[in-house]
């Protein structure tokens, strides 16, 4: 590990746009790439990898994601009493919208999209008021069906505050300056991390068996870490690309030589599944709709931090118009794509952070690598087998991938920050904003008594950290000239 962090800690970034101290820099040429100590990038934004290759970077971009994309609305199907065939149902078009959602963000139709390799899911930002309204509105006497259309009206006409939001990003450049980008990103992976520990040691299903941190877990993550670091360190660009789909297939395979893995329930899905747009209808109301227009906010500044970091890990500007231009594309796309997924009876969408560590395990930040993603996950979404049989991969073999990733995702946040010297102001900025947003992570009880608005708003760290370090870098006095 202690290589493999130095290795990407080598990362340089270019001049924003203004210094931290407030003070004007020159600016980047727009399409100047970001420059690198790091090997170049195999497959750079706008480079066209051999199909064989862009498929095995592909799949290591859905397996990092899938569980990702699934579990929501496996928890919001469980709190909400639906049947097996309608969950099975719920986490088909959830895949189907994020593959549409994937292609449209890396594709960029017209304004719609950033045009960076970003892949789209299911936002976990809004589990807890989904359920909420849900189970609400079962206990006032509606079924789980009449549930789900309050639901997915709330959310289609939530998106809209995020579209309007896209727009008006461009005001806003004080406040989404490099330490705060910075910030928000290193809050990511550093949140993230968190998850990929509870996967490594076998996740919720171990916990309630008893396996919870077992040898034979730790065991299995390790094994998928140690060949994951290993083969990124070799010279081979086919072993680099392919680290994670080799690091989780030796580890599947160990899986089913010890009997971890159960295939019994992929018999009872169907082939196909085709999708049926507002198939439970859209009902709205205005007072469950308030804490989701607060979410579409603090999602946009979350696709602001993934988006700056994705730019990072594909040499791009991370300041300037071109740089603009892509947040304002993939903000617009975010809320965009949320509403199509609504209109397909799924959840929010967001851009996914953990694929940015990919891109930099892999080397490879191609988009056109995203419209294999697409199709992968479109696929999975028509053909509930196929989805299902990645779904028997066991959480410590994905846990071994993915802590690695998320590690990296803090360390392109760190290096966002160190682009310039860090003074007194920077400091504090970073200092509170990463302490009130890990707080939030570690120790969540502290909001529990709390109004749901105020829970709903604070309860991720990095909308916290991310609230944190716009105000305080709105609100602290710049460094003036001696």
């Amino acid at each position: 590990m202690t290589q493999l962090n130095l290795k990407l800690m080598q990362v340089g970034l270019p001049e924003p746009a203004t210094n931290l101290q407030g003070q004007p820099a020159a600016e980047p040429t727009p399409s100047a790439p970001v420059e690198s100590d790091l090997p170049d990038l195999i497959y750079g934004l706008d480079d066209q990898p051999p199909v064989l290759e862009a498929l095995f970077v592909a799949l290591q971009h859905v397996l990092a994601a899938f569980v990702g994309i699934i579990t929501p609305p496996l928890i919001i199907c469980a709190a909400l009493g639906l049947n097996a065939d309608e969950t099975s149902r719920t986490v088909s078009m959830s895949l189907l919208a994020s593959g549409i959602c994937t292609f449209i963000q890396c594709q960029r139709i017209g304004p719609i999209g950033s045009g960076l390799l970003s892949l789209q899911g299911t936002s976990f930002a809004f589990l807890a008021p989904i359920v909420g309204v849900g189970t609400a509105a079962i206990g006032s006497g509606r079924s789980p069906q009449e549930a789900l259309a309050l639901i997915f009206g709330i959310c289609f006409f939530g998106a809209f505050v995020e579209i309007f939001l896209s727009q008006f990003l461009h005001l806003a450049q004080q406040l989404i300056s490099p330490v705060v980008s910075g910030t928000v990103v290193m809050i990511i992976g550093l949140s993230l991390i968190k998850t990929g520990m509870i996967s490594l040691a076998g996740g919720e299903i171990a916990r309630a068996s008893g396996s919870y941190g077992s040898y034979q877990n730790l065991g299995l993550g390790g094994l998928v870490m140690l060949i994951v670091v290993a083969l990124n360190l070799t010279n081979s660009r086919h072993l680099r690309m392919g680290a994670i789909a080799i690091g989780l297939g030796v580890g599947y395979a160990a899986s089913i030589w010890l009997g971890l893995v159960d295939f019994s329930g992929l018999g009872d899905l169907p082939w196909i599944r085709l999708p049926r747009p507002f198939r439970y209808g859209m009902q709205f109301e205005f007072t469950a709709f308030i804490p989701f227009a607060l979410l579409y906010l603090i999602t946009a500044i979350e696709t602001i931090g993934d988006l700056t970091a994705t730019s990072a890990a594909s040499k791009q500007p991370i300041s300037g118009k071109l740089y603009m231009q892509r947040i304002k594309g993939g903000v617009l796309g975010d809320g965009f794509n949320s509403l199509l997924a609504a209109m397909f009876n799924s959840f929010p969408n967001t851009s996914f952070s953990q694929n940015n560590g990919v891109i930099q395990m892999t080397g490879v930040g191609s988009r056109y690598v995203g419209f294999y993603v697409a199709g992968i996950l479109a696929l999975l979404g028509l053909l509930p087998p196929v989805g299902g049989l990645l779904q028997t991969l066991p959480q410590p073999v994905l846990g071994g991938a993915t802590i690695v990733m998320f590690g990296s995702i803090a360390v392109a946040g760190m290096n966002i920050i160190a682009a310039n010297p860090i003074d007194r102001r920077t400091l504090m900025i970073l200092s509170v904003s990463l302490a009130l947003g890990l707080g939030v992570v570690y120790a969540p009880d502290i909001l529990d008594d709390k109004p749901a608005m105020i829970r709903h708003l604070f309860s991720s760290g990095i909308s916290t950290g991310g609230l944190t370090a716009m105000l305080l870098n709105l609100l602290l006095p710049s460094a003036q000239p001696k």
